[in-house]
């Protein structure tokens, strides 16, 4: 499946990690259309996240990291810190408050790449972001 995101004035195809993270991936497609907001990363370096609280997705760990490459997309599942998702712009070493933490690497951005790093300047410049995540 294809996916389409929308995040600010950008837009970018991307494509699930299906056969590394499965249940992740079933767990986010049933979600989708999935709507929230990114906002800048506080301790993982360069990177835009959505804090989704106690969202549950019913899923452990698999494929998982602290560094996710640029255009890579991770979730945390929940439980030293909320539920979370991440998308990397630069540089990043996932962590919260309580430390490093490692996520699901269950997507990775095909097309629009180049437009990341701008992406997350801009929120950290301008602040939080509208992004949709929705079958291209």
């Amino acid at each position: 499946m294809n996916i389409k995101i929308t995040a600010g004035e950008h837009v970018f195809r991307a494509k699930f990690e299906i056969d590394a993270a499965p249940a992740t991936c079933a767990a986010f497609m049933k979600a989708m259309p999935f709507v929230s907001e990114i906002v800048h990363v506080r301790w993982s370096g360069e990177g835009v996240w959505m804090p989704l609280g106690d969202l549950d997705f019913g899923v452990g760990y698999e494929n998982a990291t602290s560094y996710p490459a640029p255009g890579q997309l991770i979730l945390y599942p929940g439980g030293v810190s909320e539920t979370e998702i991440l998308l990397a712009y630069g540089p990043v070493c996932f962590a919260s408050k309580a430390g490093q933490l490692a996520g699901n690497h269950f997507m990775t951005i095909t097309e629009g790449l180049e437009n990341v790093h701008p992406l997350g300047r801009q929120v950290l410049y301008k602040g939080a972001h509208p992004i949709r995540f929705e079958q291209a």
